[in-house]
């Protein structure tokens, strides 16, 4: 092992045994910088300290929803107060979660089911759900056609929902285990990494057809995915070579490569600061800068334990990571964009 990876994980090490407050990159030529965040708070999440996955924030109302895939539940946060507001149990190992505030919807898969379960916003209820695959995942709405299409990572399929009626309408092979979906409000398609392939695959809502397989050159396990479509780029975390991909959307080719930490899991993007934020399952966490097509790191380092999720408020522009377990709790840590 080299001094600088040394280094690196020794740094790691300290701030998760809360010896220092944060865990730089080593410096080198592409880890120089620390992260640009600040820690606003570590709010207590409640439940058992079991494993989180995806999350969403409807910032309108100010809400952050929360899959706790190890308790089996939806927590339901409020960002202005900063207190849990519900925990929606029965959604069996809930993995993914997306909010669609212009449906007073939010939408979560539950693995343990097979299921796409939809929750009314005003409610907290459960008011639907529907056969969603054979491991439902991530998900993406294309609102045009009003149909939400979720990952089926290990059936390897798109399923496709239509949200006015709660049934599954297609199922959309794909050739191969189904990382993350997103949709693109500029061409109105789909997207979803086929991680085994290394590929990313295009769909069209109105067909629901693949209409075009993109290699991706470098890609081992393209799991996550983010799509900026006012720069015409999408982001493809692997998870299996730690490596961020930028791709061109309008020359369908990948334009830069970034290392980044272990098991890179969960993007997300603060649009006004043009941030992209990288998660990763060893807590890791990288900042890049998008401006004008072109994409630069800006920081990285140890957010904390297992922070493998992230969601962004563009109005506040602070930083959401739950952790499983923080000193024998589950947390919510709350940061601040700094310049």
């Amino acid at each position: 092992m080299n001094t600088l990876i040394l280094l690196r994980r020794l740094a790691c090490a300290m701030a998760l045994l809360g010896m220092t407050s944060a865990c730089t990159a080593a410096p080198d030529a592409g880890h120089a910088m620390p992260l640009p965040l600040a820690r606003v708070a570590d709010v207590p999440l409640g439940g058992g300290t079991t494993r989180m996955d995806y999350a969403s924030l409807d910032p309108g109302r100010h809400l952050l929803f929360i899959a706790h895939l190890g308790d089996s539940a939806v927590i339901v946060f409020d960002t202005q107060t900063r207190k849990v507001v519900a925990r929606i149990a029965g959604i069996s190992h809930v993995h993914g979660v997306l909010a669609v505030p212009a449906l007073d919807r939010v939408y979560a898969t539950a693995t343990g089911t097979d299921q796409l379960v939809a929750i009314d916003e005003n409610t907290l209820k459960v008011v639907a759900r529907a056969p969603a695959g054979v491991y439902p995942d991530g998900m993406a709405y294309a609102p045009e056609v009003h149909k939400l299409y979720v990952s089926d990572e290990t059936g390897g399929t798109d399923t496709v929902i239509d949200v006015r009626t709660n049934t599954r309408v297609a199922t959309i092979a794909l050739g191969g285990q189904v990382g993350n979906t997103q949709y693109d409000p500029v061409s109105g398609h789909i997207f979803a990494n086929v991680q085994t392939r290394r590929q990313l695959v295009e769909i069209d809502p109105a067909t629901d057809k693949v209409i075009a397989r993109i290699d991706l050159p470098g890609a081992r396990g393209n799991h996550g995915l983010l799509i900026v479509p006012a720069q015409r780029l999408a982001f493809i975390a692997c998870e299996d070579n730690a490596r961020l991909l930028v791709l061109n959307l309008a020359s369908r080719r990948v334009i830069a490569s970034f290392d980044v930490g272990d098991d890179p899991d969960v993007l997300a993007i603060d649009p006004r600061l043009g941030r992209i934020y990288v998660a990763g399952e060893a807590g890791i966490v990288s900042v890049f800068k998008a401006q004008n097509g072109v994409v630069t790191e800006i920081g990285e380092g140890m957010l904390g334990p297992n922070a493998h999720v992230v969601a962004v408020d563009p109005v506040s522009h602070q930083a959401y990571f739950p952790l499983r377990n923080l000193h024998g709790k589950t947390a919510l840590r709350i940061m601040d964009a700094r310049p």
